[in-house]
């Protein structure tokens, strides 16, 4: 038997963060509930990078290699986990996978669900390695990629191959 108010932990780490462009997804009822829980950061390093002419972080699927991704937990429900992978293009361009999370203040670990991507041009490595994103007017983050073709992502690398 499943359960109706099945809740799940999701680690955001990019636009999903507060005062980033997409945290409205979170905040918007019809798309189901969400909860802040603890700020926290990966126990695992990745590679964290903007990898696109749109300023999109994207966490690579390098694990040991990067930094600790600094990002937000949040507990949701099935409606909006369904939704973050529609944001995220699950699983044809995003993929997702449990990992364990540290909070900030209490230091406690919490398995959470984090989105990466695991077939990127090796290029990609070569790029700054963030421990934590910001849209920031410098570079700003643009949704014009939701109208592009996949290749567009890249500045001058090909699109991943999912």
């Amino acid at each position: 038997m499943s359960k109706v108010n099945e809740l799940f932990k999701v680690f955001v780490y990019g636009t999903l963060k507060r005062g980033e462009p997409n945290h409205h997804w979170l905040t918007k009822a019809e798309n189901g509930y969400a909860r802040f829980i603890a700020a926290g950061q990966t126990d695992e390093k990745f590679p964290l990078v903007v990898g696109t002419r749109y300023n999109i972080p994207f966490l690579l699927d390098h694990p040991g290699v990067g930094h600790n991704i600094q990002g937000e937990i949040y507990e949701v429900d099935k409606s909006m986990f369904a939704n973050l992978d529609i944001l995220e293009d699950y699983p044809n361009y995003y993929d997702r996978e449990i990992q364990k999370i540290t909070t900030t203040e209490s230091r406690e670990t919490v398995p959470c669900w984090i989105y990466l991507i695991r077939k990127f041009p090796e290029k990609l490595l070569e790029k700054e390695h963030l421990t934590s994103y910001h849209n920031t007017s410098a570079k700003p983050y643009r949704e014009s990629y939701l109208d592009s073709d996949k290749d567009d992502m890249y500045e001058d690398e090909e699109a991943p191959k999912v």
